[in-house]
């Protein structure tokens, strides 16, 4: 390689101290150009180059850094460049001066020196791979003379001709000459559009890519042979910084390093530790006195603020500074957000119809009625007593809020909400895609850039060097299933063990609350044994809570380990994977406590004299009289607003600052040593190098995606789940725009046409939210047994007598030896019969505490409701489904519209074409007739007239 050869002229202990210049490689179609590493020297660095916004001349634009740590005291050698007479030719005269941070001579005394052969080898490493980078045509600029210690900074340029050599290579579209009007709306929707216009116009951000659009320019893949469609007024920005720096990055992935046993990209350089970070920059600065106007800057202030909560989001701008990927999950998030506000409106009154009706609620009331005496039987054995149900005369209130008619109408309601949310996100990304230029995006051109990962590569071709050394085969190696047979059997035990940790803990706080609830049935003081179950159910949730939040954190990095050890191929493989694992880890994690107390709880009780016992000691617990559904909301309700308030937004805003103060601690210890240092302002990759860094949307999406299934399966039971949702997605819109535009460093852009697999994700929430609730509304819920009573049983066709109907009778004679009451007098008076909640034979019946035919047929109304609830629901999703188009009109005729006028440009292009080559022919052709009437002079040389005559049309 030509670069070894370079560095071989150098002597051994100076290899990789100085930069060389190095011939780019000439580009086909453009003049071959010196591309040179350059010294990061001048008297005044920082007047020209915006504090690290270019290079040291103040004109090449910085669209990448590359970070690495060095160590100044390299033990015994001298630092300093000394001149060589064999590679002047090679060299500058500038360079021939120290690096900053490099150029000193180290004192080690009379000791022998110590040769750090690691770190020797990241920088060869360091030289070889920045050596190929020149010859794939960046322009770099190395500095070490930097606040920071033991930190250097390589900054990359591209030129234009790699960034046109690039964008070919990519696909990507870019702007061109023609523009076209977008068709507008006219007679009644014109002034419709205008007047809705007038009104939002204070809620709309101050952005000019923001404002509504007349006219467009048709957009093209690039080709450096049909540069003169493109509009290149402007070449400085019409590659803008954002596709500049996916530009560097696609070259930095495609470039190796091949001083190692495998190859190694710029993802494995960084694992490796040569580099410690790579990032492009952001615009600048976002705060302060004498700021520029940037980007950056205007994010901030229309965006990245809770003072423009109200205000829509300029997703456009978005899309310009960050890419993509992260403009639609901001839009994602915005659509989602929008249309959280008709489901807490109608929540919102769903929660006061129940308010409304909790005084006229029959069975509640019944409940309540002191006069009815109705004693239950005891809740634990031998220390619990008999009990009014009189008692429970709160909890049967409380319930009726969130258990009433009304309920079954907002869960048929938030299914077709989920499908609307479905569709109208559907039709909001084609209108994106077309805004963005996206519609003619597909698979086929991502996948010119989806390079296979280095760790699948290393995986491949240590597989290569062990068949090659047994049998001698050189063919091209992949991974098969049986190479990944131990990473998917690995996985399928770590995700089996982990979702049996969750099971094993919701495990262990069901015995905490029968244990717990034992122990408080023993007080002696009357309030504590009439908290009891108050007491329980929220100090278990909040275990529930804390649990959660910690297993949520433990499950995402063994998810991240068990993608890793499968070794996917590419990126996107890897990120489905991931995704998948992580979901199905947390979605377990966080819904099975929600699960045991909407589905299981009091259905393994058993009856009095004939308990279900866990190790033989502790009793099953028990719903309340009312029903479960009252604990379903709590724990929903606490569940979702602390993961919501501790986890989605303390941790967001406390772990950002935690670590930026550590950072700013350390940095504050190292500058008391230099007080020069400390003095200099800071370089723009200084400041960023300080940030953190990004780690994917995943963990967006995930919390996102965790809040869509609170507002969706179980939304029967807390009907004021959107609003808290809205809530915090206001919140969470502001904060997720200021981390992105303050706290990370800039994410590299990705181009995406949706958001991937999380649409599926949402899709098969919303299928799944149509079964669960069905199935909360009959088994959870008491409105199916009300029916039965209403239709069946009823006398006078009122719900009197409810209560009663579903309470059966038990003999207290009939308690198992050492079950009964300690204190079988606490109410005053002697108890023959009590009641339990059950549909069972009464104590005088032949097949006493047998199931009843009541409860058969309150089951089969469950059964049956459950069927037609989930196929009603399901037909009337698909219908919304199928009514809505995809695509909306208007934009499939731009689209359309846009192709025939692409068609015409390239047509009038060949026509062009066509009429040049036919007044070349005729230029030749009456050229001819001239020289055929030649004069005698030159008729003695006729046949050179002749050919010089033909040959003219040739040198034009």
């Amino acid at each position: 390689m030509r670069m070894n050869k370079k560095y071989s002229c150098l002597p051994a202990e100076e290899k990789g101290i100085h930069i060389i210049n190095i011939r780019a490689i000439e580009d086909i179609g453009y003049d071959q150009h010196e591309s040179t590493l350059l010294n990061s020297l001048s008297k005044n660095p920082d007047a020209d180059c915006k504090y690290g916004l270019y290079f040291r001349d103040g004109k090449r634009k910085v669209d990448y850094i590359l970070v690495y740590h060095y160590k100044k005291s390299s033990a015994g050698r001298t630092l300093a460049r000394r001149p060589q007479q064999n590679d002047a030719s090679v060299r500058s005269s500038r360079q021939d001066q120290p690096l900053p941070g490099k150029g000193v001579q180290l004192e080690m005394g009379d000791s022998e020196p110590h040769m750090d052969y690691h770190e020797d080898d990241k920088r060869f490493r360091r030289e070889e791979y920045e050596g190929n980078l020149v010859e794939a045509g960046l322009e770099l600029e190395r500095d070490e003379d930097t606040k920071i210690h033991g930190i250097g900074f390589v900054k990359i340029h591209a030129p234009w001709n790699v960034l046109c050599r690039e964008a070919e290579f990519l696909k990507l579209k870019m702007p061109t000459k023609k523009m076209y009007q977008i068709n507008q709306t006219h007679g009644l929707l014109k002034k419709i559009n205008s007047v809705i216009q007038k009104i939002t116009e204070p809620i709309q951000p101050k952005v000019a890519e923001h404002k509504p659009q007349t006219v467009k320019r048709l957009s093209y893949p690039f080709s450096r042979e049909k540069q003169h469609l493109f509009d290149l007024s402007d070449k400085d920005s019409f590659f803008d910084s954002k596709t500049r720096s996916t530009i560097v990055y696609e070259i930095l992935k495609r470039t190796t390093c091949t001083k190692a046993k495998y190859s190694m990209g710029i993802t494995s350089l960084l694992a490796n530790g040569v580099y410690s970070a790579a990032y492009p920059l952001h615009d600048g600065d976002y705060e302060g006195e004498n700021v520029e106007p940037n980007d950056r800057k205007l994010l901030c202030e229309e965006w990245a603020s809770y003072g423009v909560f109200y205000k829509y989001q300029p997703i456009d701008l978005v899309r310009k500074y960050f890419g993509e990927k992260i403009g639609l999950y901001f839009a994602w998030l915005g659509v989602y957000t929008q249309m959280l506000i008709p489901a807490s409106i109608v929540g919102i009154i769903v929660f006061l119809y129940g308010c409304a009706t909790v005084d006229e609620n029959i069975p509640s009331m019944e409940m309540c009625d002191q006069r009815n005496n109705i004693t239950m039987c005891p809740l634990c054995d031998k220390t619990c007593s008999y009990w009014k149900m009189s008692s429970a005369c709160a909890t049967a209130r409380a319930s009726h809020l969130f258990d009433n008619p009304a309920t079954v109408f907002f869960s048929v309601f938030m299914a077709l909400w989920a499908a609307t949310f479905m569709e109208h996100w559907k039709r909001k990304q084609m209108r994106l895609n077309y805004r963005w230029d996206l519609t003619g995006f597909e698979e086929e051109e991502e996948a010119v850039k989806d390079h296979p990962r280095a760790e699948y590569e290393a995986k491949v071709l240590e597989k290569s060097l062990r068949k090659e050394h047994k049998h001698k085969e050189t063919d091209k190696e992949k991974l098969t299933w049986k190479d990944r047979f131990p990473a998917y059997l690995t996985n399928f035990v770590g995700i089996i063990f982990m979702v049996g940790l969750t099971f094993a803990i919701v495990f262990g706080v069901i015995i905490y609350r029968i244990s717990t609830a034992a122990a408080l049935a023993i007080s002696s003081t009357p309030s504590g044994r009439s908290s009891v179950r108050v007491t329980v159910t929220a100090t278990a949730v909040i275990i529930n809570l804390v649990v959660i939040i910690i297993l949520d954190e433990v499950y995402g990095c063994i998810a991240r380990w068990l993608t890793q050890i499968e070794v996917p191929k590419t990126d996107k493989n890897f990120e489905e994977r991931l995704i998948f694992k992580a979901f199905l880890l947390k979605f377990v994690n966080a819904y099975t406590p929600i699960f045991y107390v909407a589905f299981f709880k009091g259905r393994f009780v058993g009856r009095p004299g004939d308990y279900v016992y866990i190790f033989h000691s502790f009793r099953m617990e028990e719903c309340a009289p009312g029903g479960c559904l009252m604990e379903l909301c709590i724990q929903l309700s606490i569940i979702m607003l602390g993961k919501q308030l501790i986890q989605n937004n303390l941790f967001e805003i406390g772990i950002p600052k935690m670590k930026k103060f550590i950072r700013y601690l350390k940095l504050k210890r190292r500058r008391s040593l230099d007080h020069e240092e400390h003095m200099k302002k800071k370089q723009r990759y200084e400041v960023d190098y300080n940030l953190e860094p990004f780690a994917g949307l995943t963990p967006e999406y995930m919390e996102m995606i965790i809040q869509f299934g609170f507002v969706t399966l179980f939304v029967a039971s807390f009907p004021l789940a959107p609003l808290f949702a809205l809530l915090n997605n206001i919140i969470e819109i502001r904060l997720d725009a200021k981390k992105f535009v303050t706290e990370l460093r800039r994410p590299v852009a990705v181009r995406a046409k949706d958001i991937g697999i999380w649409y599926n994700i949402l899709r098969g929430i919303g299928k799944l939210a149509v079964i669960i609730n069905a199935f909360v509304i009959s088994f959870t819920s008491d409105f199916i047994p009300r029916l039965v009573y209403l239709y069946m049983y009823s006398e006078n066709g009122t719900m009197h007598g409810f209560v009663n109907h579903t309470l059966s009778s038990f003999n207290v004679s009939d308690f198992q030896a050492g079950t009964a009451p300690n204190d079988p007098l606490d109410l005053g008076y002697e108890v023959q019969i009590c009641r339990y909640k059950d549909y069972r034979e009464p104590p005088w019946s032949e097949n006493k505490y047998d199931i009843s035919k009541d409860f058969w047929a309150v089951l089969a109304a469950r059964l049956a409701f459950v069927i037609v609830f989930q196929n009603l629901v399901m037909f009337m999703s698909e219908f919304v489904d199928w009514i809505i188009p995809d695509i909306p009109k208007d934009i499939s005729q731009q689209i359309h519209k846009e192709k025939v006028l692409m068609v015409e440009v390239f047509m009038r292009e060949e026509q062009g074409k066509l009429q040049m080559l036919e007044t070349w022919k005729d230029k030749d052709k009456r050229k001819g007739e001239n020289c055929n009437n030649h004069s005698p002079r030159l008729s003695r040389s006729r046949s050179g007239s002749l050919s010089s005559c033909h040959s003219y049309p040739l040198d034009v």
